[in-house]
């Protein structure tokens, strides 16, 4: 099956798979059955196999999934055999906690490159990285051979910014910006809006 033919929706709970496997193994458990599985994510033993079904078989029926081998086969899956280098536009508050946060590079994924259009932050250092003045990310981004983008400028400059990206060689992009991008096919994009996400909850409150 052709990767865009898979639901974006069954890519997203992967993740959720491979995080919850890692800890029953540092719990030192081996094996684990759909069930089990399911019971810990909050999902159903069916949800399960019907996502892993997309690609291929995992073990015999009955019988549960060897933690290791599935982890290995969802990390491979997933493209996480390697690291990733990762660009992040905006240093400001957010930009500057994300840059100072080491569970990206615990799971893979180093910030090589962060850039920004204040002054007063160009030349400055958060957690080791150097910012870069934006006006050179064309020439940063293709040097560094990155293809993962961070986004965490104003709405304003969103769209701007990402056209840069994507014409330097951006392929993905992780979108803080409260602005919906418009990107050219082939290019994935994730909003991630903390204010959407607590609008949601409130519906659930009295």
């Amino acid at each position: 099956m052709e990767k865009n033919e898979i639901p974006e929706v069954v890519i997203g709970r992967l993740p959720v798979y491979i995080q919850k496997l890692n800890q029953l193994l540092r719990e030192g458990r081996e094996i684990i059955s759909s069930k089990e599985l399911a019971e810990h994510i909050g999902t159903t033993a069916s949800q399960i196999r019907k996502d892993l079904s997309y690609f291929g078989g995992f073990g015999k029926q009955g019988s549960g999934y060897n933690i290791i081998k599935l982890l290995e086969t969802l990390r491979g899956i997933l493209n996480l055999n390697h690291p990733w280098k990762v660009v992040l536009v905006g240093a400001g508050h957010l930009g500057s906690a994300l840059l100072s946060y080491q569970g990206f590079l615990q799971k893979g994924f180093e910030i090589v490159l962060a850039l920004d259009s204040n002054p007063s932050l160009i030349g400055t250092k958060i957690a080791g990285i150097a910012i870069e003045p934006v006006e050179r990310l064309e020439e940063f981004v293709k040097a560094h051979q990155v293809k993962l983008a961070i986004l965490t400028v104003p709405a304003s400059e969103a769209q701007k910014v990402a056209n840069r990206l994507v014409e330097s060689g951006i392929e993905a992009i992780v979108n803080y910006a409260p602005f919906t991008l418009k990107c050219p096919e082939g290019v994935h994009v994730s909003d991630i809006d903390p204010v959407l996400l607590l609008q949601k909850m409130t519906y659930y409150l009295e």
